[in-house]
Order: C-alpha cells, then structure tokens, then sequence
C-alpha cells in the first residue's frame, strides 16, 4: 500500500470528442477507438501499482472500459488547470494525477512517482512530455494555486507549471519524460516502441 492516491483525468472515449487531432488519418470513430485502447492501459498500469486510493475523474459517461476498484467522479471547472486542481483536492492527502495519452504508462513507473512523492523533502513531481507539457502531476498536499497562470496544452506548459512550483516554494523532484499520443506520429511511435500494449494492437488492427 501507497501513501499516494492515483488520480486518471480523462475524456470518455467518444467519436468526434476523443483524440480528435489523429483525424486524419483516422475516422472519429478510429481515433475514438484508439483512445478508448489508452484509456485501457493506463487503467490498467494503475490498477497494478501500489495506491492508497484509485480515482477516475472523468468528462462524459463510464462504459465497460472502467475495470473495478476506481472511485469515479465527474470533473469540475472550466479549464484544465482547474479540473486538475478539483481531481486532487478531490483525493485528499498525497497524490499524482495523469492522462490518458501515455498508453505506455507502467505500474513501475507510477510506484516510482509515488515513492518519489512520499519522501519528506518532496512537496511536488513533475512528469514532463516531449511535446512541452507534462503526463504527470503529483503533490503531497493538495493546492489549487500551483495551476494559477499556467497556460495548458503550449509548448512550454511544463517550463511554466514547474516555475509555478518554485514560486510557491514547493520542492519538486522530476519524473522520466514520456511521449504524449496526440497526433497520429506519436500514436505510431508509442505503438512502435511498446508493442505489448492494447493500444498499440489497436493501432495495428486499425491501421489507419
């Protein structure tokens, strides 16, 4: 058992509202699809790694896709920013929070930010991406104000989340940088590199 709750924000897989920028060259219903694939694995990895409490904050309806063992709860507030900051406060007490576009996500990985997060000198972890924003945020006390200022989905969200961190005095320790699925380049690199993955499967049989 973690100290750390683990925390999934996501969209319900839905054609037309999922992974919308893999179009083209998939159909809203391929891109949903593969979503709805990523979606599987990383509830899957958290599922497998240690947790003191395992949320689902979601933007639409659960399907069959939600395995068991997942407090599901609907977000809240406009913006991202402030969607992540209710999903932890909604946690209460440590916590990482993550996507669902990094399919490759491991139960390692995430017992790893969760240790990481669980030391005393460690007040926040950041999980940069390679798009310049960030697959995860972890911190030991909830804080809605570490998002304030902080412009979601640019190039250099992450640079700004994290100088957010440090204006706030939070010690930070950074996480292995992973690459988001957002465009149909990285979903085949993801699917590429992890194979063994219900999303890279999808990928192949889809072949878009």
């Amino acid at each position: 058992m973690s100290a750390v709750a683990l925390v999934v924000i996501a969209k319900a897989p839905e054609p037309g509202r999922s992974k919308t920028r893999l179009c083209p060259p998939c159909t809203p219903e391929q891109a949903a699809a593969l979503a709805e694939a990523a979606l599987r694995d990383t509830l899957a990895a958290v599922a497998a790694a240690p947790a003191r409490r395992r949320i689902l904050a979601l933007d639409g309806a659960p399907g069959s896709w939600l395995p068991g063992g997942f407090e599901l709860m609907a977000q809240r507030g406009e913006g991202l920013g402030r969607r992540l900051g209710h999903a932890l406060q909604a946690a209460d007490g440590p916590a990482l929070v993550v996507g669902m576009d990094t399919p490759q996500l491991t139960p390692g990985l995430l017992a790893f930010a969760g240790q990481t997060l669980d030391r005393p000198e460690t007040d926040a972890v950041l999980g940069p991406a390679l798009d310049g924003g960030y697959w995860a945020i972890g911190l030991s006390r909830p804080n809605p104000a570490v998002f304030e200022g902080v412009p979601m989905s640019t190039a250099d969200t992450c640079r700004r989340q994290h100088r957010r961190l440090r204006e706030l005095r939070l010690r930070t320790a950074g996480l292995p940088p992973l690459r988001d699925v957002d465009e149909i380049a990285d979903a085949r690199a993801v699917a590429g590199a992890w194979p063994g993955t219900l999303f890279a499967r999808e990928l192949d049989r889809l072949a878009p």
